[in-house]
């Protein structure tokens, strides 16, 4: 018979992890637990996927606001800190800058605007627009800032940032100057010693500040790359890619071993049921909200580890253009059967190939990690597994 149903996309539900945990079996058992309980089979090239954070978990991958403390002190003298582009977020930076704070006297607090990296929103480009503020050049104090915009409130959290921010460095003992700016050379006219908090331009960041006379220069990626008394850490990170765990604690991005976890778990499904699977662990999707505006990859990678078989790009041809051009005078079963066999003949490479334009040009773990990411959501459903069938099938499969 016919196959009728292309991608599935499972959340699989499994006990909750704790430190130590033996992730590997749990995996493993979940999975099969929910081929048998729902009545399918695993198959040869399924995507198994486990979120990052259960991981991170089962290594006890944390760090205290003190354990930060100590680092920024040791790293960047525990004087005046300038502290630039960090994102606008209570789990992803509030408490990263709790430890900061704590590890120096003054941080200067430079926010990109009218939105952080990840979108987040200070401000709309309508209201830079009408202010006549060039947010490419202009640098504003906070009592410009507050003259011309006043307080605003995150459209979704119902948090002012800037007001939030400011109390979290006070708090720690530490004095505050805010400035909003979006070149990072601004913040030399302030410190010459430097944290800066951006994501994904963070290279280019460190470049210009060092260039630009700089003393020293840590990303947060510097910050908890190494153990501190003890604490974990993530040696190609730090704090990138953190969550808040507590009031005075945050989770880290799992340890490169966790390499070793996705090949453990491929080695046992195939063990167990003579099927080769392909596995991997899951941040954030890449994706952007369309209402919010927010681009939701705020990790350093979609995929800190995956099996081989994951490695690349999608190599497919699209249907609609095939139907609408080389094939516009078929229908029915010959159509079907023209587009079956231009399938089974593509080349290995389709790149420049006509038939193959709009097909997305992403890495496949960063479009299996979005799918998952979606799949697990972030909230109460319990399923930080998710297993992906037929991925990888086209419309020939059988």
């Amino acid at each position: 018979m016919e196959r009728r149903v292309g991608t599935v996309s499972r959340g699989i539900r499994c006990p909750i992890i704790r430190e130590g945990d033996n992730l590997v079996d749990i995996a493993v058992e979940s999975v099969l637990g929910a081929a048998e309980s729902e009545g399918f089979s695993l198959r040869d090239r399924d995507v198994i996927a486990l979120t990052e954070s259960i991981v991170a978990r089962a290594q006890g991958n944390y760090a205290t606001v003190d354990d930060i403390a100590e680092d920024v002190k040791n790293k960047l003298g525990g004087g005046t800190v300038g502290v630039i582009f960090p994102i606008l977020s209570r789990n992803r930076f509030a408490i990263n800058l709790k430890g900061i704070a704590r590890g120096c006297k003054k941080v200067v607090l430079m926010l990109s605007y009218p939105s952080d990296e990840v979108g987040n929103a200070l401000l709309s480009w309508d209201q830079i627009d009408e202010a006549g503020v060039n947010p490419y050049s202009d640098v504003l104090s906070l009592e410009k800032y507050r003259e011309l915009f006043g307080y605003k409130k995150h459209e979704f959290t119902g948090v002012d940032y800037i007001e939030y921010y400011s109390d979290l460095i006070k708090e720690e003992g530490a004095e505050v100057e805010v400035v909003f700016a979006n070149q990072a050379k601004t913040i030399l006219d302030y410190t010459d010693c430097i944290i800066n908090c951006d994501i994904h331009t963070r290279k280019r960041t460190k470049r210009i500040l060092l260039a630009g006379g700089a003393k020293v220069v840590c990303g947060l990626d510097d910050i908890m790359n190494a153990p501190v008394n003890g604490s974990g850490y993530n040696s190609k990170y730090g704090l990138l890619g953190s969550n808040k765990s507590t009031e005075n604690k945050v989770k880290l991005f799992p340890r490169e071993e966790c390499k070793e976890l996705v090949l453990e778990i491929q080695e046992q499904i195939l063990a167990r049921t003579g099927k080769h699977v392909e596995v991997m662990v899951y941040g954030d999707g890449a994706f952007k909200d369309p209402q919010g505006k927010i681009w939701e990859l705020a990790d350093p990678v979609v995929s800190p580890a995956f099996t081989d078989g994951l490695i690349g790009t999608p190599n497919e041809l699209k249907l609609k253009y095939l139907a609408d051009n080389d094939f516009a005078n078929l229908s029915g079963e010959a159509l079907r059967d023209a587009i079956s066999e231009s399938i089974k003949s593509k080349q290995s490479n389709l790149v420049g190939n006509m038939a193959s334009q709009g097909t997305t040009p992403r890495q496949l773990t960063d479009l299996i990690g979005s799918l998952c990411d979606l799949t697990s959501g972030s909230g109460d459903k319990g399923t930080p597994i998710v297993l992906i069938q037929g991925y990888f099938d086209n419309y020939t499969t059988a």
